[in-house]
């Protein structure tokens, strides 16, 4: 599917998330972020950066991975994003959803 964000054509899946992470931009970011009702922070730029090192390095991403980061404490992530930090996070980072949410 194709989508536009910020004047770009971006291509998502049925989800919503990019397909194509070489589309993601900080201000798609910010977009994105917008469309899930988070306003993006220093502490939400530091969660996605931790989440594209994950990514770059092919490691898996859980909650239990989070929580043991020491980049962010779990509640404080469920506040950052709320109503399914994984996934919200993920997609705001423009990689795929975790195979550890449902």
């Amino acid at each position: 599917m194709r989508k536009i964000i910020s004047q770009t054509e971006i291509e998502v899946n049925e989800e919503g998330y990019l397909t194509d992470f070489s589309q993601w931009t900080e201000e798609i970011c910010e977009c994105i972020a917008d469309e899930q009702g988070i306003c993006m922070t220093e502490r939400h730029w530091e969660v996605i950066k931790y989440i594209h090192e994950k990514h770059n390095n092919e490691e898996p991403l859980s909650i239990r991975g989070i929580k043991k980061s020491g980049v962010i404490n779990i509640k404080e992530f469920y506040s950052l994003f709320p109503g399914g930090p994984l996934k919200k996070a993920t997609m705001i980072a423009g990689i795929p959803k975790p195979k550890s949410c449902i």
